[in-house]
């Protein structure tokens, strides 16, 4: 990267997005529930700091905005669908492949690396007495039918860790998952990871369930070194630089707080050593015995902040406070708070609103990056090649 691009060398001040196409050797992605990309581009750095390209064969999503965010930033990807999953694999488990099915196979050709984080909201533990059984719950398993059709080395799933608990026609899905795998020839390995332990500055915890076929980094060997790799970054880190940055952009304008919210947040600012508002200055329904107190708490600079959602422009929603200034977050900020570089581009959002989701309901990218970091350098030491994409060839 050049000076111009990232002249203090901050890994998410970078502005130029790198040319993740360009290398002498590729990985084949397909990236299901895709998003706007987070696991993408994590994948994508990984590969790319190793002079490897990433050729997305397939990434699928059934949100406009997202689609639309994904492909401003994955121009050179093959496919960018907009359409539920359950298209491209319509097949039961442990069945013949469909029409459907085949097809998908033969335009993505070999796959070194299938990714994907069904949407959670099965999963949510905000949901009602239903959500154990959850329709949605049943999109985990596609993940697991897309292994099976496409035959990828390495198979990533993420989700929120209440999947533990989840349940499709009465089993465990995560249980069920890794049953499959194993009987289709891949050694599995699950468990909750905080990305705070991979580089973001944010305290989200998030499962994964990885599996790889023989030849592969073994994904126990995955997990013990994303425990052991541990770097933690806090809030001055990420967001710093741009305490003082408002420039009318719908990325870096500053919320507007209403009245209340606003004396609440001088109130913090004036006792410096209080970050959590007292229960007599929160909205009655706040308070009196509950266990909400980092909504409308304050975020400090010297630790990580709590994980982002949609409502980080609002103090009410949780610890959105700025650290030293009367307001809640910026998307900007937020974005960085993922782990998202400035060269990402957001700009497809066509609201405030659907901005906030997209950046809410984004994957961090050093999942993948850590994830793709240890499966290649397992091929680096392991094999004469070193690269995904000559396994299929060998």
């Amino acid at each position: 990267m050049s000076a111009e691009g990232n002249p203090d060398g901050h890994p998410l001040h970078i502005a130029t997005r790198p040319r993740f196409g360009d290398g002498a050797q590729q990985i084949t992605l397909v990236d299901l529930f895709a998003g706007c990309g987070g696991i993408t581009l994590g994948i994508s750095q990984a590969a790319h700091d190793r002079g490897v390209a990433t050729d997305v064969a397939l990434a699928v999503d059934f949100e406009q905005t997202a689609v639309d965010v994904y492909r401003a930033n994955f121009p050179d990807a093959r496919r960018v669908e907009l359409a539920p999953v359950e298209e491209f694999f319509d097949g039961a488990l442990d069945t013949p492949l469909t029409f459907r099915e085949t097809r998908t196979r033969e335009s993505t050709g070999a796959v070194d690396v299938l990714v994907g984080g069904p949407p959670c909201q099965g999963h949510s533990n905000l949901n009602n007495h239903t959500r154990r059984v959850d329709a949605k719950n049943a999109l985990y398993l596609r993940m697991v039918r897309a292994a099976e059709v496409l035959r990828p080395r390495v198979l990533l799933v993420e989700n929120v860790p209440a999947v533990l608990r989840d349940r499709h026609e009465g089993e465990s899905v995560v249980i069920r998952a890794r049953q499959h795998l194993e009987n289709l020839g891949y050694r599995v390995a699950d468990d909750v990871v905080s990305v705070e332990a991979l580089g973001v500055a944010q305290t989200r915890r998030r499962h994964l369930l990885l599996a790889t076929l023989e030849g592969e980094v073994l994904p126990s060997d995955v997990f013990n070194q994303l425990a052991g790799n541990a770097v933690q970054r806090d809030l001055e880190w990420a967001i710093g630089d741009l305490r003082d940055i408002d420039d009318g952009t719908t990325l870096d304008r500053r919320p507007q707080a209403k009245a209340e919210n606003l004396a609440r947040m001088q109130w913090l600012l004036e006792h410096d050593d209080v970050y959590d508002l007292p229960n007599e200055l929160r909205p009655k329904c706040h308070q009196g015995d509950h266990s909400y107190k980092s909504m409308y708490g304050q975020l400090r600079w010297s630790e990580p902040a709590q994980t982002i959602t949609s409502g980080f422009g609002s103090i009410g929603q949780g610890r959105y406070m700025h650290p030293e200034q009367a307001r809640a977050l910026t998307a900007h900020e937020a974005a960085r708070i993922q782990g998202f570089p400035d060269y990402f581009d957001f700009s497809a959002c066509p609201t405030r609103t659907a901005l906030a989701t997209m950046i809410g309901n984004a994957v961090p990218p050093q999942l993948g990056a850590a994830v793709l970091n240890a499966v290649l350098e397992f091929r680096e030491i392991s094999k004469e090649s070193g690269m995904l994409s000559e396994a299929h060839s060998a």
